[in-house]
C-alpha cells in the first residue's frame, strides 16, 4: 500500500458489484477523485473478510480517508475498524437502500457523492455495539432474522429476486406467529415482555408516516429500542396501519425507550440477531451499548434541511 499524504484515500470497492468491477470503471473512480484533488487507490474486495481485512490494514496504515463504496452492508464492515480510530469513514452510496448515506444527509448521485469526499466536513457519530459487534443503524431479534434468513434461502434455492423474495419470507415467518419472552434491563429498571421482535436503533428512529424507518439525528449518544407487546399476523399489520396512520405511539401494545445501554435475557442461550442486515448467532445475555461519537465520516458541508 502506497505511502499515504494528507489528500490519500483508499476506495474498498465490491469486485462482484453489477457486472463486475472491469479496469475502465476502477480507472474511472481514480480519476473524479484525482480532479477533486484526492489520490485513491482503488482496492477490489470478493467477500466480507478481505473487505474487513483491507478497511483494517488501510486505518493501521494511517490512510485519513477509507471510502467505503457500496451498500449499508460495506459500510457497516468498514465502519466496525474504524470505529474508535483516527482514520474517517467516506460513504459512496451504491447500494439499494443506502440507510445511513441518507441519514447523513448524502446525495445518492455519484459525482455528487464525490464532491462530499472532498469537500464536506468531518463529523462524528456514534455507532451501537451488541456483546462488541459493532453497527451503524440497527439490530433485532425476533421476526427480523428469520426473514432475512427465509429471503436468502429463496434468492439461493429458487433464484427469486430480492423484493419477491422478502414479500414471500414475510409471509413464511407470520404465518407461524412467532413470540419470545425476554427480560430487559434498561437503566436499572427491569422489563418483562412477550413480543415478536426487539428492534434496537442506533439513535432514533421514526415510526411514523412516510418518513419511517429514518433519523434525524446520528450523534444524540442514545440507543432506542422498540417492541410490540402481542404477535400475530393481525397485530402486527394493525401496528403497522397505525404507523401509517401516525398514530402508532398511541398504541398500548407498542413500546418505546432510549437508553445508552441495555442488557437483552432471551429464554434461549443462543439466539439469531440481526446486526445491519447481517444475521449472526449469538450468545445471550446481549449487551447493547452506544459509542458516543466514536466514529468520524464526512458529511456534506451543511446538514440537510
Amino acid at each position: 500500500m502506497k505511502e499515504p499524504t494528507a489528500r490519500s484515500a483508499v476506495v474498498l470497492l465490491n469486485a462482484k458489484s453489477g457486472q463486475g468491477c472491469p479496469p475502465e470503471m476502477v480507472a474511472s473512480l481514480q480519476d473524479k477523485l484525482a480532479q477533486r484533488g484526492l489520490v485513491a487507490q482503488v482496492v477490489l474486495f470478493q467477500d466480507g473478510s478481505e473487505l474487513l481485512a483491507a478497511a483494517a490494514r488501510a486505518s493501521s496504515d494511517g490512510v485519513p480517508l477509507v471510502i467505503a463504496a457500496g451498500g449499508d452492508g460495506t459500510v457497516s464492515a468498514v465502519a466496525s475498524q474504524l470505529a474508535g480510530t483516527a482514520t474517517v469513514l467516506g460513504v459512496l452510496p451504491m447500494g439499494t437502500l443506502n440507510h445511513f448515506a441518507k441519514d447523513l444527509g448524502l446525495p445518492m448521485d455519484l459525482d455528487a457523492a464525490l464532491d462530499v469526499l472532498a469537500g464536506g466536513r468531518t463529523v462524528a457519530v456514534d455507532v451501537g455495539e451488541v456483546n462488541g459487534r459493532v453497527f451503524i443503524n440497527n439490530s433485532s431479534i425476533g421476526i427480523y432474522p428469520d426473514i432475512v434468513l427465509d429471503r436468502e434461502r429463496q434468492r439461493r434455492r429458487l433464484g427469486r429476486g430480492k423484493w419477491p423474495a422478502l414479500a414471500v419470507a414475510c409471509l413464511n415467518v407470520l404465518r407461524r406467529h412467532p413470540s419470545m419472552y425476554v427480560e430487559l434491563q434498561v437503566e436499572g429498571e427491569r422489563l418483562l415482555r412477550r413480543s415478536p421482535f426487539v428492534f434496537i436503533g442506533n439513535n432514533r428512529y421514526e415510526v411514523e408516516g412516510f418518513a419511517i424507518g429514518s433519523r434525524t439525528a446520528l450523534d444524540t449518544g442514545r440507543l432506542s429500542l422498540y417492541m410490540a407487546h402481542h404477535g400475530g399476523r393481525f397485530g402486527l399489520l394493525r401496528l403497522a396501519l397505525l404507523a401509517l396512520l401516525q398514530r402508532l405511539r398511541q398504541a398500548d401494545d407498542f413500546e418505546m425507550l432510549e437508553a445508552a445501554e441495555l442488557v437483552i435475557r432471551p429464554a434461549r442461550r443462543r439466539i439469531r440477531v440481526a446486526a445491519d442486515g447481517e444475521v449472526l448467532v449469538m450468545q445471550t445475555p446481549l449487551q447493547y451499548r452506544v459509542r458516543p461519537g466514536a466514529l468520524r465520516v464526512r458529511a456534506p458541508s451543511q446538514a440537510p434541511a
